[in-house]
């Protein structure tokens, strides 16, 4: 065991794994954290409906927090959950030869920022806190859990980007140094054989999370905003 854990080790039988199976594990794990995700937003949606039709004390929405409740249609969640699904429909049609980043992953990326602002900006402009009522308290956990994932999600893909950036003078086809692009630049060889090869399975693969989580963000909106 403890030959194992050695710094001496061996890692040749872990290293120049064929990139089309890492590709297939990062497109197949994103679907299985897509699937995790609703069980994050399940709750919310329970309590709107079971604490709006209690309305204990009148106080699912009291006047208190009418003034500035979510109802304008102009509102940060709506827009930013229209604008940014056709920024990770332009990544997942990145060329497989693009080790630039390329502009339409960038633009992906600053919806991702501006949506993160416009969010910032509409809890700095209401007027009601979470203890205002069973309507304030569901929608500012709802939001808020919200933006963790599209602030987690706006850094996997600026991971990717940065990698891509790093890279970009090598040629197509090109391997980047020994370990680098790999996790770890001081072992002696790549954990997959193309490391930068698997740069665009992991766009396809943030592209359709990303896609996923701006539909939760238009249920989100129609939710709070509308009904």
């Amino acid at each position: 065991m403890s030959q194992l854990a050695s710094h001496s080790s061996e890692y040749t039988v872990v290293e120049g794994e064929p990139p089309e199976i890492e590709g297939r594990n990062l497109i197949t794990g994103a679907h299985l954290w897509a699937s995790a995700t609703v069980f994050f937003f399940v709750g919310f949606v329970f309590a709107y409906f079971y604490l709006r039709s209690l309305n204990n004390g009148g106080m699912w929405h009291p006047s208190t927090s009418r003034r500035r409740s979510p109802s304008a249609r102009s509102s940060p969640p709506a827009s930013s959950g229209v604008q940014v699904p056709r920024g990770w429909r332009c990544a997942i049609s990145a060329p497989a030869a693009d080790r630039s980043g390329g502009r339409r992953p960038r633009s992906a990326l600053a919806l991702l920022v501006a949506a993160i602002g416009l969010q910032l900006a509409e809890w700095a402009t209401q007027d009601f806190g979470p203890t205002q009522g069973g309507y304030a308290s569901v929608y500012i956990g709802w939001t808020a859990m919200l933006f963790a994932f599209v602030v987690g999600t706006a850094f996997w893909l600026e991971t990717v980007l940065a990698t891509a950036i790093r890279y970009r003078a090598l040629a197509v086809g090109e391997a980047p140094p020994p370990g680098h692009a790999s996790g770890d630049p001081g072992r002696p060889g790549h954990d997959v054989a193309d490391p930068l090869s698997l740069l665009v399975p992991q766009l396809i693969a943030v592209s359709f999370y990303t896609a996923f989580l701006a539909a939760i963000a238009v249920v989100t909106w129609i939710i709070l905003y509308l009904v």
